[in-house]
């Protein structure tokens, strides 16, 4: 079953090692559900799936066989109480276990599954029922959530079925005691691998979220995730930190670990502690890591020598830039070097430092993933020469649609062309994230194209600032962006969140200011320097620089 991936693709590797080529290999009803966990479960049911534990100490272990019985039973439970095929399916599980069976029991059916956070307000709840038509919830009974999707049922009238997960609320049906009760789904009901499996509401760092569908050969993409960028060990145990209301969940701890038939490992937690993670980690022995950078910069402040690590065998990380400090820092403390890749929730991995291909330059996104043909393009949609910033795209011949690649933006029953034709247009993909290429093919991040400085003519990258202000011991977090000015046209600002021990100051701000002129060139130091708290960011975590740019204007130097 470890070779079980093999039987989806054919893999073409250049002279050292690394992937170059990528088809897959499927039928038209390739289900995941079916193909790849039922599979597993028939050959190898005693091999290890899942071992979840929380922060109240409850620990779950879940076979392969136990998994694709309890997605059987959530399949079952599903149709007995009206859920069809297309119906859209709310997930809102946190990091509980009972997602990895629910989702797997909406794929069996045919159903659309839409994870969100935890994090939403009613108001969020609302927009998203009626955006995407939802007519199922399967919720958690903590923090709220029941409350919050009641309060947007008001105005709702078509969410017609409610399941609750650990614990009991009137009027909510209790998934983990009946799907218990029901009888497991015996026979394979009929999906189309063109039919739409999945629905993400990006979070967005400006205006309402859109909603991206993928369609049921998205998991076999995530092949490429697990085997050549997170070298996932199929014996061992894996951890992508993530909640399953992101993206960053599916990517990191389901499709591709399991297409490998490898262990991944759940920490329920709600408040991030770095001493808890360490702790997990030394405890159960993880072979294999994957976090956003904040949660490197998190550990490496907590003191990663006083824990043993040495399970570990392979970092990766991505979700937003790692700054050269950060991935400096770690691989001192450990031994460990950070492998940064680069996709989106419309995609897989774009582009990233693959398994066979040492890191060779640190803080580069890597190069090109064998799925896409990626490239960088100026505003009339040609490709600009190595140095030059532009915009991430991925060409897409007429016809041709890249295993992975979403289908369409969608919105009330179908397709939004018109948000999908903006950027998805002359046969390309347009990512909205800017970045540039060296002459060996490496890319190097810029921002997103809203976030880039224009300066007395020059260009300015907000992550280039970032990465010189990291590696201040005084800053623990900090956001870049640009501020109009009647003169230059913008300046750069600086949002800096102290590290314990420091407090803010003009003389701290002046040297800081300082050091940045130092250390890049002088028209890209912060003109503005403010201080703050915490800096704002959108619900999956990333830093809201639209916000950045509106608050806190100090004196410009």
């Amino acid at each position: 079953m470890k070779l079980l991936h093999q039987k989806f693709c054919k893999e073409t590797f250049g002279p050292t090692g690394v992937i170059e080529k990528f088809e897959p290999v499927y039928g038209e009803d390739f289900n995941f559900a079916y193909d790849v966990i039922d599979a597993i479960a028939k050959e190898e049911p005693a091999r290890r799936a899942m071992v979840w534990c929380n922060v109240a100490g409850e620990k779950r272990t879940f076979t392969f066989g136990e998994m694709a019985d309890y997605a059987s039973r959530a399949a079952r439970l599903f149709l007995d109480h009206g859920i069809r095929r297309g119906d859209r399916v709310m997930l809102v599980l946190k990091r509980h276990y009972q997602f990895w069976p629910a989702i797997l029991g909406l794929h069996k059916i045919g159903a659309i599954a839409i994870p969100a956070t935890h994090l939403l307000t009613a108001k969020d709840y609302l927009y998203r029922f009626e955006s995407a038509g939802v007519s199922a919830i399967v919720a958690s009974a903590e923090d709220g959530t029941p409350a919050h999707i009641e309060e947007a049922m008001a105005s709702y009238p078509g969410l017609k079925t409610r399941f609750i997960v650990r614990g009991e609320k009137e009027g909510w049906l209790n998934f983990d005691r009946l799907a218990e009760e029901t009888e497991p789904l015996a026979e394979r009901l009929p999906t189309k691998v063109t039919d739409t499996m999945l629905l993400y509401f990006t979070s967005g760092t400006t205006g309402y979220p859109k909603m991206v569908c993928h369609d049921f050969s998205y998991p076999i993409a995530h092949i490429v995730t697990a085997k050549y960028w997170h070298n996932v060990d199929p014996d061992g145990l894996h951890l992508t930190v993530s909640e399953t209301g992101w993206a960053k969940s599916v990517w990191g701890k389901l499709y591709g670990q399991w297409f490998l038939a490898a262990g991944i490992f759940v920490y329920d937690f709600d408040k991030f502690i770095p001493a808890d993670l360490l702790e997990k980690i030394e405890e159960y022995k993880l072979t294999t890591f994957c976090a956003p950078p904040t949660i490197y910069r998190f550990l490496i402040k907590e003191g990663l020598e006083r824990y043993d690590l040495s399970s570990l065998k392979y970092v990766t990380t991505a979700g937003e830039a790692l700054n050269p400090e950060v991935f400096k820092q770690f691989e001192q403390k450990t031994g460990l070097r950070i492998h940064e890749a680069y996709g989106q929730t419309e995609t897989t991995v774009l582009m990233g430092n693959f398994v066979g291909a040492p890191v060779e330059k640190v803080g580069s996104l890597g190069k090109a993933g064998p799925l896409y043909d990626v490239d960088i393009v100026g505003e009339d949609g040609q490709p600009l020469p190595p140095g030059e910033v532009g915009e991430i795209v991925v060409r897409t011949p007429d016809g041709v649609h890249p295993i992975g690649m979403f289908q369409k933006y969608y919105e009330g029953g179908g397709e939004n062309a018109a948000r999908t034709e903006d950027v998805w247009h002359d046969g390309l993909y347009h990512t909205c994230d800017t970045a540039w290429k060296d002459e060996d093919g490496f890319f190097w991040y810029v921002g997103r194209t809203d976030d880039v400085i224009k300066s007395s003519g020059y260009r300015i990258g907000p992550f280039e600032i970032e990465s010189v202000l990291m590696e201040r011991p005084e800053v623990l977090e900090c956001g870049v962006s640009g501020v109009p000015d009647p003169i230059r046209g913008q300046v750069v600002k600086a949002t800096i969140v102290l590290a314990k021990g420091y407090e803010p100051s003009d003389e701290l701000a002046k040297e800081i200011q300082n050091y940045v002129k130092k250390q890049t060139a002088p028209y890209k130091y912060p003109r503005i320097v403010e201080f703050v708290d915490e800096l704002p960011k959108t619900i999956s975590g990333k830093i809201r620089r639209v916000e950045l740019r509106q608050t806190g204007k100090t004196k410009v130097e």
